[in-house]
């Protein structure tokens, strides 16, 4: 034990102090003893006294201040008061909720819609079928291009990215719904494609809407299969769109265009086909003849050198069967010149209103100087015509010669 305790005996430890993380010395200043030398150890360590430590001890303590200033004095040092931060907040904000109407501006379009800046804290999408009340392949189509601002509806929220869903094709159906009251008030004529058939009728589309026409208001016999594709005249019977009820009339709609088919008058038609005795011209729903005789004074060998079927033209009623729906139609009474049809039909269809009032003008002359004719020869009917053409009680200052009928007004504007 005595010779263990002398061993010991020799040997020094430092202080305690000395020992500690904080004042020992790095490693890469110590020296290694060894029976061959002494080599000086080259090894880096990530002790507490590196710059990259010292680095974040430092961005951790600001970080550390930080926080205790928000907690304890959070408006310190900041330029502008916490009812003036509601208040920008207020500005800019909006409510998002469903059905709400936005301004926004597109700055971005791609294959299935478009980007649409609405100052919100997020883009909206404009998907490409909400774009437009018809059916499209791009939003190009529907006139959407980077820079179009634009008024949209709120109509739902992308769940991944907390991005809203907008739509114009909503506002567009407002809009259809508004002109189709317009137009029912107005109740005027239209014209709408028939898309599709039911057992109780065909739908049509006008105005980007699909209305319903019952069999019993179309006026022709054609089955539904022959109406596909055609567009039909048509007048707007019930528009309700609380209900989403569109109900259309063919019948009252050509009633009305038969209506107005008096004669002398000039409609503007289009060539549906061509046969050897004449052109059926469409003219508003309704088919008419034009018949190869009536084309112009000079002869048609070959209507195919005058007309094509899909040529527009202006025609004049020359009669009208409205029991057996047939009309009569001539461009020959337009000419200026005969033979114009042919060599120059632009001038007859510019002065066609022209000549058809010259021929409405013969008309009633010859119509008035036959009931003239019929009172002198029958003056026991006891009445007279006056120069202004009105019936009246047997005089007896009758000229001999008969009336002057030069001044009697046209039938259209009596």
């Amino acid at each position: 034990m005595a010779s263990l305790a002398q061993q010991f005996t020799g040997l020094r430890s430092p202080p305690l102090s000395h020992t500690r993380l904080s004042t020992r010395k790095p490693i890469s200043q110590t020296r290694v003893s060894s029976r061959k030398g002494v080599i000086v150890s080259a090894v880096t360590s990530n002790a507490i006294s590196s710059p990259q430590t010292r680095e974040r001890h430092e961005l951790k303590q600001l970080f550390e201040e930080a926080y205790e200033r928000c907690r304890t004095a959070p408006m310190e040092g900041v330029s502008f008061t916490l009812d003036q931060f509601h208040a920008a907040v207020e500005k800019y904000d909006f409510n998002s909720e469903i059905g709400t109407k936005v301004k926004g501006t597109v700055f971005c379009t791609d294959a299935h819609g478009a980007l649409v800046d609405i100052t919100a804290k997020s883009s909206a999408y404009l998907p490409v079928q909400e774009a437009c009340i018809y059916k499209i392949k791009n939003v190009e189509e529907a006139g959407i291009f980077p820079g179009l601002k634009e008024e949209f509806v709120i109509i739902g929220e992308n769940e991944a990215d907390d991005s809203l869903v907008l739509s114009l094709r909503v506002i567009h159906y407002e809009l259809a719904w508004e002109r189709c009251r317009q137009l029912q008030t107005e109740d005027v004529v239209v014209k709408g494609k028939v898309v599709g058939a039911n057992k109780g009728g065909v739908v049509a589309e006008l105005e980007g809407l699909r209305g319903f026409v019952p069999f019993s208001q179309i006026s022709s016999k054609s089955t539904a299969e022959e109406l596909l594709g055609m567009e039909i005249p048509l007048k707007f019977v019930e528009v309700d769109e609380e209900q989403s009820r569109l109900v259309l009339s063919n019948r009252k709609a050509m009633a009305d265009s038969q209506a107005q088919l008096g004669i002398g008058s000039v409609v503007l038609g289009t060539v549906q086909s061509l046969k050897p005795y004449g052109a059926f011209i469409d003219i508003g729903g309704i088919n008419g003849l034009l018949h190869v005789s009536q084309i112009s004074h000079d002869r048609v060998s070959d209507i195919a050198t005058v007309l094509q079927p899909g040529d527009t033209l202006k025609v004049m009623i020359l009669s009208h069967d409205r029991e057996r729906g047939r009309v009569s139609l001539s461009t020959k009474k337009l000419e200026p010149t005969p033979g114009d049809m042919i060599r120059n039909p632009k001038l007859v269809f510019e002065k066609a209103e022209e000549m058809a009032q010259t021929f409405r003008q013969r008309i009633a002359q010859a119509e008035a100087m036959a009931r003239a004719d019929m009172l002198r020869f029958q003056p026991e009917s006891g009445l007279t015509l006056s120069s202004d053409g009105i019936l009246g009680p047997l005089t007896s200052d009758l000229p001999a010669e008969g009336l002057d009928l030069s001044d009697v007004p046209s039938a259209e504007d009596i």
